[in-house]
């Protein structure tokens, strides 16, 4: 019965002493801990800039040639001659095929032939009908014979007529052998080669020609659009950037030339298209591309890179780094994001640094290490 009380006493001595050696510990360990400094959180900074950021709006655009011609023949013959290699630039009116020119060559010789016996018929009755016209009145020559005259000098006028008419259709024809581009653009596959015979009739295309410089961007926004469209080209042309399919490689830069007369109901859309001049020929007929309408141009907009912004429950916000490398948490309102950059309306001016990479372990009043530095949107210029 003692030794029982003397354990239970001892016990009790032990769990006392244990509990106070636990506690002592447990109070050592927090106040080594409360006494570390704070941990310094590396980040990315960078600085927000001020830029003229353009507003636009963007469709799938198309590719289309100013003028497409398919060359053919006028005149029936054999092909003699081609003067172009396949698809080879070619001016207004080089030329492009020869025709076997003799046949008619030779019709224009014999209308030559036929209007100079004419014409020579027509000075031999006219100097009889003079003859004629003098004798009537003395009575040596008869009113019938005189009239009769007339006749044959009208007829032989209208022969002369008919004669240089046939003329002109021979000079013509003739040329018609020498076939010459009509109008400056590339040159398609030849489809049909030297020594076939070709004819008129058949409508057989000989090879199409494409202008390619300038060329238009055909392509459709949605109708919500039309009436900033048209309010901002009243005030001025505006521009038209055609993309590569990447969105991101520039092609070419053009001019709004045409807003379609109606909107199309069953889409919702309304069509436009862009000229371009083309001056590289980078823009190719038929090639699908994107297509940007810069409505506008905000002057001086404060940017940063997209990825700087949070989302938190009231709104976006941003960490602005001050000169002692302390990170504060400013509430933003964004204007809009494009091209990895967002404009900034509201909460921050251009100059001051903000945390661009390592935010997600910020909080307010917490110090950084600043690991690199970058300018904003640098990356989204050099893939513009």
């Amino acid at each position: 019965m003692r030794a029982g009380r003397l354990t239970a006493i001892a016990a009790v001595i032990v769990g006392s002493v244990l509990g106070g050696w636990l506690l002592w510990g447990h109070d050592t360990a927090r106040s080594a801990a409360s006494s570390q400094p704070n941990p310094v959180i590396p980040v990315t900074a960078g600085t927000a800039q001020a830029q003229d950021v353009p507003s636009y709006v963007q469709g799938i655009g198309t590719v289309q040639a100013i003028n497409t011609v398919d060359v053919k023949t006028r005149v029936n013959g054999e092909i003699m001659q081609t003067f172009f290699t396949q698809g080879q630039e070619v001016q207004q009116n080089a030329p492009l095929f020869l025709i076997d020119p003799r046949p008619y060559q030779a019709t224009l010789d014999q209308a030559k032939a036929n209007a100079a016996k004419d014409t020579a018929q027509l000075e031999g009755a006219q100097r009889d009908l003079t003859r004629y016209g003098k004798l009537v009145g003395s009575g040596f020559q008869t009113r019938q014979s005189f009239e009769d005259q007339q006749a044959t000098v009208a007829q032989l006028q209208g022969a002369v007529q008919a004669d240089e008419a046939a003329i002109e259709t021979a000079q013509l024809n003739l040329g018609f052998t020498n076939i010459r581009s009509p109008i400056g653009g590339r040159t398609g596959a030849r489809l049909v080669d030297p020594g076939n015979y070709v004819q008129a009739a058949a409508a057989t295309s000989l090879v199409s020609i494409t202008q390619v410089k300038p060329i238009y961007l055909s392509f459709t926004l949605p109708a919500t659009n039309l009436d900033a469209i048209r309010q901002n080209q009243a005030a001025n042309k505006l521009e038209v950037d055609a993309y590569g399919a990447d969105g991101k490689t520039l092609l070419g830069k053009g001019t709004l030339s045409f807003i379609d007369n109606h909107v199309d109901t069953s889409t919702g859309t309304i069509a436009l298209k862009g000229t371009f001049e083309n001056a590289d020929e980078r823009l190719w007929p038929g090639e699908f591309v994107n297509a940007r309408l810069i409505l506008s141009v905000r002057h001086n907009a404060v940017t940063v890179p997209a990825e700087t912004v949070m989302a938190g429950p009231n709104g976006d916000y941003i960490y602005v780094i001050d000169s002692n490398d302390t990170v504060r948490r400013r509430d933003v309102q964004v204007a809009s994001r494009q091209d990895g950059l967002a404009v900034i309306a509201k909460g921050i001016t251009a100059g001051e640094r903000v945390v661009v990479g390592g935010q997600y372990r910020l909080a307010n009043n917490v110090k950084v290490k600043i690991e690199t530095a970058g300018a904003p949107g640098t990356a989204a210029k050099q893939a513009g």
